[in-house]
């Protein structure tokens, strides 16, 4: 009988590691994602000549930050799934990628880019986020 407890411990412990390590790589993988896809403005700022750079040139620097983008994005949805032994459904760790998503983003933003301000409707925004995340893990 005290094995069941031993081994009910070591599958929770197990399902919580995957968890925090899928979290942990959507986070890695949406700063990529974030300077993927905004770095170019940010360019423009240190480097105003990048202006007149070709737009293809500047989608190829895209793509190559991309890259390291779903270098984690992949992992961390192959360790999370539950089709490979992880702990969220799709729905679930879409739902964790998108709050992720808009946090890393808007951190970024307000740290790297410093061209927004953090206001009222933000915070409503957020929680509304998190009420999203609450609703899809409930049963």
């Amino acid at each position: 009988m005290k094995e069941i407890p031993v081994l009910l411990h070591a599958v929770i412990k197990h399902a919580f590691m995957k968890g925090l390590y899928t979290i942990l790589l959507l986070i890695v993988s949406n700063v990529f994602m974030t300077f993927a896809w905004y770095g170019q403005l940010k360019l423009l700022e240190i480097v105003p000549s990048s202006k007149d750079w070709p737009l293809f040139l500047v989608i190829l620097m895209s793509w190559g930050v991309a890259l390291f983008e779903y270098s984690f994005m992949i992992p961390a949805n192959r360790i999370g799934a539950m089709q490979n032994g992880g702990p969220f459904n799709l729905i679930q760790l879409k739902v964790i990628q998108e709050a992720v998503s808009l946090t890393v983003f808007t951190i970024i933003v307000i740290t790297v880019f410093k061209t927004e301000t953090f206001r009222w409707n933000h915070i409503i925004s957020f929680i509304f986020i998190i009420l999203a995340v609450f609703f899809a893990f409930k049963k």
